[in-house]
């Protein structure tokens, strides 16, 4: 959520507003077929006060993933389920993934902001700059013999 209040009769693809014969007929199948995917926990609509079903367009769109991977792509009902649940994952996950981006790069911002603070606020004054003069002298070290 962006943090703004929505108009609560502004209609999204999440709002339920659709019957079940609408929904039926808006996704191609038969209202039977619609109770049965819900029994079975494929294409879950909202209900009402009175447990009436109300689809939303995207309980639609999934009805019809639903019927073209049953029909054309022959997988079964407990295959599709397992699909929907990993599609659900994957896109989970992938949320969960740009969250944590966003709160790493606003981690870094911070991390930058505080550590160029740090630099500004170092006293330049403590440590006298000299001049190192070349010179060709060479100092040989030999430790001092012990007495044996």
């Amino acid at each position: 959520m962006d943090g703004r209040r929505r108009n609560p009769y502004e209609l999204t693809e999440e709002t339920p507003v659709y019957v079940i014969s609408v929904a039926a007929q808006l996704s191609g199948l038969h209202p039977q077929t619609l109770r049965q995917y819900d029994r079975l926990g494929l294409v879950s609509p909202d209900r009402t006060a009175g447990r009436g079903r109300r689809y939303s367009a995207r309980d639609i769109d999934l009805l019809r993933q639903v019927q073209a991977l049953s029909q054309d792509e022959g997988i079964n009902l407990a295959g599709i389920k397992r699909i929907i649940e990993l599609e659900n994952q994957v896109a989970a996950l992938q949320a969960r993934a740009a969250e944590l981006s966003a709160a790493l790069e606003g981690a870094a911002a911070t991390m930058q902001q505080r550590e160029a603070a740090v630099h500004a606020s170092y006293r330049r004054d403590l440590v006298p700059y000299q001049e190192v003069q070349q010179t060709s002298a060479l100092v040989v070290w030999r430790p001092k013999r012990s007495s044996d």
